[in-house]
């Protein structure tokens, strides 16, 4: 027969002495001892497994904030070019791949990063190397696609110009790109999970445009069981939500919820489309302002009217000021997706409307090169994750996978060192501690009642000694509502 209860014995919590036993009983923490009171109570009237940690550390399960995980799910499975230094050896890389008969007929790539290339992306140069295969590549911010000239063809643009694809071009083509048979979709989904858990999550706020909801009742309802999933709504699926009841946090099954109401209003830095208050160099360009205020309040009056809280992403100085002001105006607070670069006298306004930063610390490392670069003299207001804690505002963490991989201990440890692959830390006065990068990272704290999601990790997170070993935290074990999703000892 299945225990009453598990104990979790001989526990340790981030940067405190002694041990602890930490109990879960029906899906939450029935307490938290001292490990020699546990050890000396008696259980007889019940059964409960004892797990040994033997001086493991234990913190609440991670969240993964904001993520697009079906395309997660299927980037996994694509050719990589994010190495590539030039559009000429990404088109070599997707060469070899089709010579190893690594690839499907529709040669789909990911990752490529054209903004500090010394060649463009064109049809003409993917034809060059690969002329009898249709290939799309995603660019490493989804925000662009790159295809040859079988591509185009195939998807209905033999005239596109150029071969690149971005922003709206990008996103309506995103869907037909990503369209796989759906149990295939599903055991990859599947897979992508348990790789999640391996890493101490418990929950993701899924943000895929398409299929949302759909997909994860679909899931639920086969008995997927390994994170806890809030499903986000885009303004196409917003009437249909509304009508069929929906809001923000209500249930649909145990493990899934009905998440924010996503509105993207600029671009990304990647693709230089990030809707800035000053043109990028060397250019009249500002970026794209995709949905203008006027329109965002509109649209988020709607939306908050039939309970969803909004989650409005915003990348540039501009697009960040006009959706500030509008969630200001509507008094409801809601979430800036990413918040890469602000006015610092934004920073303040966030914390006193109440509005979330939901971040990707992990996106500074990859994008500090190109922030000096296209962002000059305004670096410094980029990536800010000191200056958002320090001010109040409630900061959460997440990967925007397959942006980044969807693992929070890259997050984590950015936001802690803000450095990587040995580079000097980058503005280091806006790194955070361990611990404050803990609670970005969470939903939950370990007292009876909270939910019994809970991470057992080999070190100490909030030990700056530490700090160099977080982005590869050795992960021991996972739970969720009380049962192991991963275990990787005894």
């Amino acid at each position: 027969m299945p225990a009453d209860a598990v104990l979790l014995a001989g526990a340790r919590l981030p940067g405190a002495d002694g041990l602890v036993a930490v109990r879960l009983r029906g899906g939450v923490v029935d307490r938290v001892e001292p490990d020699v009171v546990a050890r000396g109570a008696s259980a007889a009237a019940e059964r409960v497994e004892r797990v040994e940690l033997d001086g493991r550390w234990i913190v609440p399960g991670l969240w993964d904030e904001h993520v697009h995980f079906s395309q997660w799910a299927v980037s996994r499975r694509r050719v990589d070019v994010g190495r590539a230094a030039s559009a000429a050896e990404a088109a070599a890389t997707i060469r070899t791949a089709i010579d190893a008969a690594l690839v499907d007929d529709l040669v789909v790539a990911r990752d490529f990063r054209d903004g500090l290339w010394p060649d463009r992306p064109s049809a003409a140069a993917l034809d060059a190397v690969v002329p009898e295969r249709a290939v799309v590549v995603v660019s490493s911010d989804l925000h662009a696609l790159w295809l040859n000239s079988r591509a185009l063809t195939a998807f209905g643009l033999p005239d596109h110009p150029t071969g690149v694809l971005r922003e709206g071009e990008a996103f309506a083509l995103h869907p037909r790109i990503t369209a796989v048979p759906e149990r295939r979709l599903d055991a990859w989904v599947a897979d992508a999970a348990r790789a999640a858990a391996a890493r101490g999550v418990v929950g993701i706020h899924d943000l895929e445009m398409h299929g949302n909801l759909e997909g994860w009742s679909r899931r639920m309802g086969a008995g997927f069981d390994v994170l806890r999933v809030d499903s986000g709504v885009y303004p196409d699926a917003l009437d249909r939500a509304l009508d069929a009841g929906l809001r923000t946090g209500l249930e649909l099954s145990p493990l899934h919820r009905v998440g924010h109401c996503k509105v993207i209003t600029d671009g990304s830095l990647g693709t230089r489309t990030a809707f800035c208050a000053d043109p990028y160099p060397d250019t009249e360009d500002r970026g794209v302002l995709a949905v203008p205020p006027e329109a965002l309040r509109a649209l988020l009056e709607r939306a908050i009217a039939g309970g969803f809280v909004p989650a409005v992403h915003a990348i540039g100085d501009e697009a960040n000021r006009h959706a500030i002001d509008v969630l200001v105006a509507l008094g409801a607070g809601g979430r800036i997706e990413h918040a890469q670069l602000l006015h610092l006298d934004d920073v303040p306004r966030l914390a006193a409307a109440g509005i979330t930063a939901s971040i990707q610390p992990e996106h500074a490392m990859d994008d500090r090169d190109l922030a000096e670069r296209y962002w000059p003299g305004r670096e410094h207001r980029a990536y800010l994750v000191r200056s958002l804690v320090d001010a109040g505002v409630t900061v959460r963490f997440g990967s925007d996978a397959p942006v980044t991989p969807l693992d929070p201990w890259f997050a984590i440890s950015a936001a802690v060192t803000r450095a990587r692959e040995g580079r000097d830390p980058w503005f280091p006065a806006e790194a955070i501690t361990g611990a404050e990068a803990i609670d970005a990272s969470t939903r939950a704290c370990l007292a009876p009642g909270q939910p019994a999601d809970l991470a057992v990790l080999e070190l100490d997170p909030t030990d700056p000694a530490n700090a160099d070993r977080l982005r590869s935290m050795p992960v021991a074990a996972t739970f969720l509502a009380g049962r192991a999703t991963h275990r990787a000892f005894g």
